[in-house]
């Protein structure tokens, strides 16, 4: 359609990486030191997260896929580098196979303090690693729209980012344990509808004023309209163990906000489905990825999840053109083709019956590509 601009929805792809010893394989404390040679090289684009093993990188507002690839690929690049100088590997899973969290130090700050001082052992054991995509909005309104609508299509993403089969050295059963670890968090998981913005944000104020939380960022929903950036905030995914499958997410994600835009300003808008109906399909996402089935509310019946997955892209196919993310969507064909990181690292597991050998399977796939 003529005279749809779809600049405004930009990227921005936050990742979170394990630090790891090469000799035993365990997560290690970098001792916030591949933070701050980062910050020497990529400024405020690496931080520190809650427990010490764990290093959050965060790119650049980029205007459009191929920008966005290429900011993941130099943070990934930068990071490995940082980490092998100072002896250390790094990798990308949602989960680690087999370190125990309570081994884990915890990052000396302010926030975290508060965060384990409310939340105790739910926070304590949160040691996960998880994909944040931003994608940059018009206005808020068009915001709390877009994040109503693109819920329905949060699991069919996060069965294609599934890439955490084990924890604390057992076969979990999931593909996505990462989730269930999180679930002990409030405020987590489908966020429910807003009427509007202003009922979103007399949410907030709401559990400001009664001492729910101090700020709206401890809310921790698998998406949600940012806080303090005019962006939705997608936080479902576990992190991907390859640069390309990060992108391709992102890409997804963007093409959703777009479609859905194209809706509302064509006046058409996508059926709007109950949080416990969402629910479902992303339970059968954490526990099977793209090998099961879910459920197609519209029909009101199981589908097999790829075929979901290939509709949902030729829902989003319209905008691929104008988004330029044609070629990055389509590598979703090869992570159902090879299996998303979970089933990769399954695979790998049940070759060898070793769990170290999973973890040097992980590190190996971190700039692979590159």
């Amino acid at each position: 359609m003529a005279g749809i601009s779809y600049k405004h929805f930009t990227i921005g792809i936050e990742e979170e990486y394990m630090v790891l010893d090469p000799t035993t394989r365990e997560l290690k404390s970098h001792e916030q030191r591949i933070v701050q040679e980062g910050e020497k090289v990529i400024k405020d684009k690496v931080k520190a997260e809650m427990h010490q093993a764990v290093v959050e990188v965060g790119t650049d507002i980029c205007q459009d896929i191929d920008e966005a690839f290429m900011d993941v690929a130099t943070l990934r690049k930068t990071i490995s580098g940082i980490a092998g100088d100072l002896g250390l590997w790094v990798g990308a899973s949602g989960t680690h196979p087999f370190s125990h969290w309570e081994s884990q130090l915890i990052t000396d700050h302010i926030r975290y303090s508060e965060i384990i001082k409310e939340l105790q052992e739910a926070a304590r054991s949160n040691l996960i690693f998880g994909l944040h995509v931003h994608v940059g909005m018009e206005s808020r309104e068009m915001a709390i729209h877009i994040a109503n609508t693109a819920r329905y299509f949060l699991p069919h993403v996060y069965a294609l980012s599934t890439n955490s089969p084990f924890w604390e050295g057992r076969e979990t059963g999931y593909k996505s344990y990462r989730t269930k670890v999180f679930d002990k968090f409030p405020r987590t998981g489908i966020p429910d509808f807003f009427e509007s913005i202003e009922s979103y944000d007399n949410y907030v104020k709401l559990l400001v004023k009664t001492n729910c939380i101090d700020n709206a960022k401890k809310i921790w929903w698998d998406l949600r309209v940012h806080p303090f950036f005019n962006t939705v905030e997608f936080r479902i995914c576990d992190v991907p163990m390859t640069v390309q499958e990060t992108i391709t997410l992102a890409a997804l994600f963007q093409g959703i906000c777009a479609k859905i835009y194209k809706l509302r300003k064509e006046n058409l808008n996508f059926i709007i489905y109950p949080r416990a109906l969402i629910n479902e399909n992303k339970w059968r996402a954490s526990r099977y990825g793209i090998e099961g089935s879910m459920i197609d509310f519209g029909k009101e019946t199981e589908v097999n999840t790829r075929v979901l997955i290939y509709e949902l892209l030729d829902f989003i196919d319209d905008v691929a053109g104008p988004l330029r993310i044609r070629n990055t969507i389509n590598y979703v064909h090869k992570i159902l083709e090879e299996g998303t990181g979970a089933d990769r690292q399954l695979k790998v597991f049940e070759q060898t019956q070793s769990l170290t050998t999973v973890v040097d399977y992980i590190h190996s796939q971190f700039l692979m590509g590159l």
